[in-house]
This record gives structure tokens, sequence and C-alpha cells, in this order.
């Protein structure tokens, strides 16, 4: 890594840092704030929605934006859906298919109802959720806690809740991607609570994805509002980018647990800015993360490089585990980070992370990790699929290549 590159590094942590610490105190007390004006009805909304029943693990799946941005239509859809199938990653857990903004006309109807842009979705949302569904995935739809989306080419959700809400619900809508642009300046902890309701009162169980961008904190007061929550900016297809959502997104770590997930936004695994070992580490990092796993590139073109990374079934059981408990940094030096996590069965995940210019050893220390120090421990290496022959004591030692990783399960055996 040049030394201009890291130096951006720095600031852009250090950065956050102070952004996080300078808003948290506010955070807090608006929270607390809107729990006191309501308390009634977030004692509703906490019981029905920890009892939808969805995102007891992440979500896995597909999501429009990071590669066509606005140019979609039913067809894209369509092939997607026959393309999650087709590659067998449906099979593997792949089941969203989830349209993002740019998709109804920017007027509402006589009786402001949502409107399907006629020259992309001629056959309307509720024929393409029909379709999707007879392949055997789920349809995820976006909206916006504002008056307008994000694109400003379609209405936002802000004060039409309940009416938007009912007409997800009729079309088969299985996932609400919920964003917070062109607001009317109250705060999130204000506007989502609303949509929460409105999904609860539908009659239908849709995944809420609280997509506030980090900017309050969502973590610290989402999980009775939606099942997951983003906590970071927009990711770009770059190595600088994904690092940073990933550190920004490694400090809520505590309050990821099933029902409702940490997002550090979609993946770009397969989209082109990265190098192999770098998607490697995207996907590792996040599915050790317990992120959603919405992959972000043109499933319809996947190159076979791009389906051996994402196809993985051993990092995805990572990411899927019954145990739920989203992997820290255990420990940092330099250009060399350690990320552990338990998994159920009595193991740990771990990741070995080289973000710097040269080939370097790693080491992690048991104590580190929360294995007892004299354990006698089994280690597989995720990526290669294979078992170590060497039984490890005490800690384990591998070299990692610049801006790459290892990913191994430990299981203690005596």
């Amino acid at each position: 890594m040049a030394r201009g590159e890291k130096s951006e590094m720095v600031k852009m942590s250090v950065l956050m840092i102070l952004m996080m610490s300078s808003v948290l105190m506010t955070t807090s007390r608006s929270v607390q704030r809107a729990r006191d004006v309501d308390s009634e009805d977030s004692e509703i909304v906490r019981r029905h929605l920890l009892a939808n029943g969805l995102g007891v693990t992440p979500p896995m799946g597909w999501n429009s934006w990071n590669h066509f941005s606005c140019n979609i239509n039913e067809k894209v859809i369509k092939e997607t859906a026959d393309a999650l199938v087709s590659t067998g990653l449906s099979k593997l857990g792949y089941n969203y298919v989830n349209i993002d903004d740019c998709w109804a006309e920017l007027a509402r109807d006589q009786k402001g109802n949502l409107v399907p842009k006629k020259s992309t979705f001629p056959s309307g949302i509720k024929a393409l959720a029909d379709y999707v569904h007879s392949k055997g995935l789920k349809l995820g739809i976006y909206s916006d806690a504002g008056y307008l989306t994000c694109s400003k080419t379609m209405p936002g959700s802000l004060g039409h809740e309940e009416q938007d809400a009912k007409t997800f619900a009729e079309w088969g809508i299985d996932y609400l991607k919920y964003d917070n642009c062109n607001t009317d300046g109250s705060r999130p902890t204000v506007r989502y609570p609303v949509m929460t309701r409105a999904l609860m009162k539908s009659g239908r169980p849709i995944f809420h994805s609280l997509c506030e961008w980090g900017d309050m904190h969502p973590a610290l007061w989402g999980s009775p509002l939606g099942n997951s929550w983003r906590t970071t900016c927009d990711i770009n297809d770059s190595w600088l980018s994904m690092l940073a959502n990933a550190d920004m997104n490694e400090f809520y770590a505590e309050h990821a647990r099933p029902g409702g997930w940490n997002d550090p936004d979609m993946l770009e695994v397969g989209n082109g800015g990265m190098t192999k070992d770098e998607y490697i580490v995207h996907f590792s990092i996040w599915a050790i993360s317990k992120a959603p796993l919405l992959l972000g590139c043109d499933i319809r073109n996947m190159t076979k490089e791009t389906m051996e990374i994402v196809a993985n079934k051993e990092v995805i059981a990572i990411n899927q585990d019954s145990h739920g408990v989203q992997a820290k940094k255990a420990r940092m030096e330099g250009d060399i980070q350690i990320w552990a996590g338990p998994l159920s069965g009595y193991r740990v995940a771990l990741l070995l992370l080289n973000r710097g210019p040269t080939r370097l050893p790693i080491t992690a220390f048991w104590d580190d990790i929360e294995i007892p120090p004299n354990s006698i421990v089994e280690a597989r290496d995720i990526w290669e699929h294979k078992t170590l022959k060497q039984k490890f004591v005490g800690n384990l030692t591998a070299t990692v290549d610049s801006h790459a990783c290892k990913l191994y399960v430990l299981k203690p055996v005596a």
C-alpha cells in the first residue's frame, strides 16, 4: 500500500471515530425521547416485529443497485431470478430478488397509490412477484422515509406509510429496503417506527431493512423496528471503501443477533473494481460479520471466479450459523488484523487479514480469540477446503499475501 493511500485510510478511520463519538450522546437522548413519547406503541411494535419470524439468519439474495443503479426493468429482474435458480445459488440460500430505487412513476395515481413505471415494469409488480415466487424465490422492493427516494425519480413513503405497506403486501412483497433521503427534517427515530407499524398492520411478514446509513447509530435503536439496519455509508467497488464499511460495521458487533443484523451494505463481488484476493476478503468479512449476503453483480453473467467466491458453502455456513454472533477484531497491529467469532458446537471462526502491501506472517493466540490456552485445536482452511493435518496448541500462524486473508474454522479436540 502506498504511503499516501495509507494516510488516507488513517484519516478516514479517525474521522469516523470522531463522528461516532460526537453524535453518540445526542443519539441516545433522541432515542430516549422517542421512546418516552411513544412507549406504548413501541412495546406493541417490539412484540410484533420480533415475532415476525424473519431474519433468524442473515438474509441472502441479490439487489439491483450496485451494478444496475437506475437501469432496471422487469426483464432484468426475471432473468436474475432465473439465473439464481440455474446457477444453483438459490439452493445455497440466495433467495431474495430485491428491486432497488427507480421502479415507480414520479406521480402517484388519483387514489395516492404508488404506480410501477410503465416503460420498465409494464406488467406491474404483482405479476413480477408471482413470477419470482413461482421460482421458489422472494421479491424485495425499495422505498424511502422521505417525500422522494434518493434518486428523486419516484415518491417516498413519508405520509403514505400505511397505504404503501398495504400495497406492498397486496403485491406479495417479501422484503422492504427503506432509505432515508429527502425527508421532512425529523429524526429517523421518529419516521422509521411509522413504517414498522404499517408493515405489521399489512398482514404479511415483510423483512424490514432500515437503510439509515448509520447516521444516528441505528444499531442502538433498530432492533424493535427492523430485521437489519445499515451501519455505514454506501459502499463502492473499491478496497478502501469495502474496508471502511467493514471497520464501521464491526463497531456495533454486540448489537447483532438472530432477527436483527448489522448491515455494511450490499456485496460488490464480481463488479470488477477489486482483485480476486480482495473480493475473497470482502466476502469473508461480510460472512463472519453476519452481514446480509446480498449480491450486487450481474448474476446473469458471472465469471467462474466470482461464482467460486460467492458459492463457497463453507463460508456461507459461517454466515448462516445458528449461533448468530458477529465476529470482532481480536487484535490489530499495523496492517495485520485478527478477527474472530464463536460458532455453534464450540467452534471459532478465525480470519487473518493482511491489509498491507507485502506478504506477512500472522499469528492468532488462543487467549486473544477466547479458546482455552492449552487446548489442542483442529483447523479447517475454508478457502482451501481442507482440514490441516497439524494440530495446534496455543496459537496458529499463517503467512498471508498482500490484500488477502486466511479463513479458518477452529475446533478444540483436546
